[in-house]
Order: structure tokens, then C-alpha cells, then sequence
């Protein structure tokens, strides 16, 4: 019974998400997006979601000082899209046509995820409201708490078992990953997104001595305004913080961007499949 009621008021507060949005009408009425933004991140090591193209390899970021950049993002449905991100002179593409998704730097080949492609991460922070609301749908509402002032309910989202054993490798094993979706209880809208996913990485030996690696993301989402009737957030904030431990060595990196969209269209002519496709030298193997 309790789960039920947790599901019930999850449903409910996704629909009064998607009326803050603009409506299912207006939401539905979007075919494509294509969006420029800005970033500003500081911190001991660039670090980012793998849909982004960033685990373990550091960008030199200066102590104390932000180091400026840019993205472009090209979207066709949740599965189909495309990222290229520029800060400090260090280039990430990444991007999914609907069968995988990948990733590629100015510093590694190109890469390919285990698993079902899904959307990128950046339109959980209020981008795409469709793709949020279709996250959350199935979530449980776990309690509330104040974000900035914000009266806010909590709705969790645990990656079913199946999704994450398709993710592993032969070295690799994805043991768990959560999403937390906060809406302000006045508006509707989603205030904050929080994300944490546990991997294992086993030795090339095949022996129980592998390393785990956590990554946390939490987003504080802000400024909200109507493009095409459609409610999209243009500023936030994001921590992110790895830690690697279980080896002879412990490791934590954080890094905190700060971001901005400067430019949001909608319906954009000319994209097709081919406007999607990975890189010709992408690993399948990884």
C-alpha cells in the first residue's frame, strides 16, 4: 500500500510538473531542439557523466579561477542527439543515434556505452521537459525538503537490475544508480537533480581486487523562461565529485560548473539520422 501511494503522488507530481512546463501540448509539439550555452567550471579535475565523454581523465583547472567554454547540443527525440563541449582548450564530443551512445576527446579515441542508449544527462537540468517527466514517472515520492527556500517534493528513481547488468563488461560492473528529481511544492517546476552511479572495476588479472568508482552530480536549477510555450530553466549550477577507493590508493575529485543557455530553438529543419551517426574510428569493444 505504501508503495502504491508513493507511485500515486510521483504521478501527480510529474503531471503538475508538466503543466508548469507549458502542458503536454506544447511539450508534444516539440520535434527537434537545438541549444548554445555557456560554462563555467573550477575545480582539481574535470570530471563528468560517461554521456559526456569525461570519467577519469583531469583537465588542469586553476585553484580558485574558472576556466571559461562552451556547448552546442542538437536533439532529435531522447535518444538522438549530439554535445560538443570546449573548456580550456579541451574538446568533448559525445552523442547517441538511437542504437548506441558514445563518446570522444582531444586526448582518447572514441568510445562506445554498454547498454540501451539513454538521454543525456543535461536535459534532466531542465532542458527537456519531456524527457524529466518521463524519468520520474515511474519514481517513488520519498518525502520533501527545502531547496533555497523552496518547500520541495523528493522522487527517487532506482535503475532497474536489468538495465545495469546490460551496462557491465567483463570488467566492469555497474552496481547501482539512483536519480533524486526536487519540485518546488509553489511551482511545479524541478529546483534540483541529483545523480549517483557505483562501479566496479575489476583487475585485468580477472582476481577480487578491483577499484570502485562513485560519481555524484547534484544541479541546482534556476531561471526559468518560456521559449515557443515551453518553460526551460537557462541557469544552474552543478557539483560533481568522483571518488575512486578500494585500491592501494584512495582518490577524490570535484569540480563545480556553472552554466548558462543563452539560445533554445525548437523544430530544427534539416536533421536526420546521419546528423547523429558516432565517429568512424569509435570502439565497440568498450
Amino acid at each position: 500500500m505504501k508503495k502504491k501511494l508513493e507511485a500515486s503522488t510521483a504521478k501527480y507530481i510529474v503531471q503538475q510538473y508538466v503543466a508548469a512546463c507549458g502542458g503536454p501540448a506544447a511539450l508534444n509539439a516539440v520535434k527537434s531542439m537545438y541549444a548554445v550555452g555557456q560554462v563555467r567550471m573550477q575545480g582539481s579535475g574535470m570530471v563528468a557523466g560517461e554521456d559526456e565523454g569525461i570519467t577519469a581523465t583531469p583537465v588542469r583547472l586553476g585553484k580558485g579561477n574558472f576556466e571559461v567554454g562552451g556547448f552546442v547540443l542538437w536533439q532529435k527525440n531522447p535518444n538522438l542527439w549530439f554535445l560538443e563541449l570546449v573548456v580550456s582548450g579541451f574538446k568533448i564530443s559525445a552523442g547517441s543515434d538511437g542504437k548506441v551512445a558514445w563518446n570522444q576527446s582531444s586526448t582518447q579515441p572514441s568510445q562506445a556505452h554498454r547498454g540501451p542508449p539513454r538521454p543525456l544527462r543535461r536535459f534532466f537540468q531542465g532542458l527537456d521537459p519531456r524527457c524529466t517527466a518521463s524519468l520520474f514517472l515511474d519514481a517513488a515520492c520519498i518525502g520533501e525538503q527545502t531547496i533555497n527556500g523552496e518547500d520541495c517534493f523528493v522522487l527517487k528513481v532506482e535503475t532497474p537490475a536489468d538495465i545495469l547488468k546490460a551496462q557491465c563488461s567483463a570488467n566492469t560492473e555497474v552496481i547501482h544508480h539512483t536519480v533524486w528529481g526536487y519540485f518546488s511544492q509553489r511551482t511545479g517546476l524541478l529546483v534540483k537533480f541529483g545523480d549517483t552511479k557505483l562501479v566496479r572495476v575489476r583487475s585485468a588479472r580477472g582476481k577480487n581486487d578491483g577499484v570502485f568508482w562513485e560519481t555524484s552530480m547534484e544541479s541546482i536549477i534556476d531561471d526559468y523562461m518560456y521559449v515557443d510555450s515551453v518553460n526551460i530553466a537557462h541557469s544552474g549550477r552543478t557539483l560533481t565529485t568522483l571518488y575512486r577507493y578500494g585500491g592501494a590508493v584512495n582518490h577524490r575529485r570535484r569540480i563545480e560548473e556553472k552554466w548558462r543557455i543563452e539560445e533554445v530553438d525548437f523544430n530544427i529543419c534539416g536533421l536526420c539520422l546521419e546528423s547523429f551517426l558516432p565517429p568512424s574510428d569509435m570502439n565497440n569493444d568498450h
